[in-house]
C-alpha cells in the first residue's frame, strides 16, 4: 500500500514539473526562418544594337537517333555541324560532331535555346560549355565576340528578290503613312530542318504583314535533294500549315513533322505572293546536313 502511494506521488510530481517546463517553450512565439535570397538570373537579357555576339559554329537539333550515333545518354543537347575559322569556337577546341550538352552551367535542350544564350551573352564575356565527345565530356571555354556581318540566311540572289519584292510593297503602301516597313528584315533566330532540307526563321509583325500572312515560318533556303526542294518549295515562301496544324515557330513545324511522320506524303500549305498553295512532300530519313549541295551562302543551320 505504501509502495503503491509513494509510487502516484512521484508520478504526478514529474507530471508537473514537465507541465512546468514545457510553459516558456509554449509562451514563446514560433519565429519563421528567414526567407532564402531569390536566385540571381544567370542571364541578362539585351537589346541587340550595333553588334551581335557571336561563338562561329553551326548547331543543329539531336533527334533520338542521333542521340545513340553520338553515345548520349539522352536525346538533349546540340550538335556542332561545322566551325568557323578563326572563330571564338574554334580557338576555344570546339570541333563538327560536338554535343554541346550545357552553356554556363546551363543545360541545353535544343538549337533555339542555344542560340538564345550566346546572343544574350556580352561580347566580350568569358562562357564555359560542357561537351561531348567521342564517349567523353569536357569542358570548354570562349571568350565571345562580335559579329562582323549581321545579315545572314539566305543567298545573294534570294535577298536580292526579297528586297526587290519590299520595295514594290513599300511603293504600295506610301499612301499608307501609319504603316512603316523595314528596309530588310531584321535579324531574327534561324532554324534549320535536317527532314525538310529548309532554313527557316519565324514572321510576325510587319514581316508577317509583308508576305500577307498572319504567323508562319519564311524559308530562308533550301537544300539542293531534298524533300523540301522535290516538292517544289522555295526560298522565300512562308510555311503556314504541316497537315492540319498551324505553324508560328519553327518548333511547331519540326512537332508537326514528328506527329505525322508516318503519313507520306506530308501535306505542307506555303504561302507565295500573298497566294495559298498546298504541296505534297515525301519525307525521307532525318540525317545531318552537310554544307555540301546547298544553294544558301550562309549558314547551313543556325549560325551565330
Amino acid at each position: 500500500m505504501f509502495v503503491r502511494l509513494y509510487t502516484q506521488c512521484a508520478f504526478l510530481t514529474a507530471t508537473a514539473a514537465m507541465a512546468l517546463l514545457s510553459l516558456p517553450a509554449l509562451a514563446q512565439p514560433t519565429t519563421p526562418p528567414p526567407a532564402a535570397p531569390p536566385e540571381p538570373p544567370r542571364y541578362k537579357v539585351m537589346t541587340l544594337g550595333g553588334s551581335v555576339s557571336y561563338l562561329g559554329i553551326g548547331v543543329m537539333e539531336i533527334n533520338a537517333d542521333r542521340a545513340k550515333e553520338l553515345k548520349l545518354k539522352e536525346e538533349a543537347g546540340v550538335e556542332v555541324t561545322r566551325v568557323d575559322s578563326n572563330s571564338p569556337a574554334e580557338k576555344a577546341g570546339l570541333k563538327a560532331g560536338d554535343a554541346v550538352l550545357e552553356y554556363q552551367g546551363n543545360r541545353v535542350e535544343g538549337s533555339e535555346q542555344f542560340v538564345r544564350f550566346v546572343r544574350e551573352t556580352p561580347v566580350g564575356r568569358t562562357v564555359k560549355m560542357k561537351v561531348f565527345r567521342a564517349g567523353n565530356a569536357q569542358t570548354l571555354t570562349a571568350t565571345i565576340s562580335a559579329r562582323q556581318n549581321n545579315v545572314f540566311g539566305m543567298s545573294q540572289a534570294d535577298r536580292e528578290r526579297v528586297e526587290k519584292e519590299m520595295a514594290r510593297m513599300r511603293e504600295r503602301i506610301r499612301t499608307l503613312p501609319e504603316i512603316r516597313m523595314p528596309d530588310v528584315p531584321h535579324a531574327v533566330m534561324g532554324w534549320r530542318s535536317g527532314m525538310l532540307g529548309i532554313d527557316g526563321e519565324s514572321v510576325e509583325d510587319q514581316l508577317a504583314d509583308f508576305f500577307g500572312v498572319k504567323e508562319g515560318v519564311l524559308v530562308r533556303g533550301i537544300a539542293k535533294d531534298m524533300p523540301a526542294a522535290k516538292a517544289g518549295i522555295k526560298a522565300g515562301d512562308v510555311i503556314v500549315r504541316v497537315e492540319d496544324k498551324s505553324v508560328r515557330t519553327p518548333r511547331d513545324i519540326t512537332a508537326a513533322i514528328r506527329s505525322a511522320k508516318n503519313r507520306k506524303p506530308l501535306k505542307v500549305t506555303i504561302s507565295r505572293q500573298r497566294s495559298e498553295m498546298t504541296l505534297d512532300v515525301q519525307l525521307e530519313d532525318e540525317k545531318p546536313m552537310t554544307p555540301r549541295g546547298v544553294t544558301v551562302s550562309r549558314p547551313q543551320d543556325f549560325e551565330f
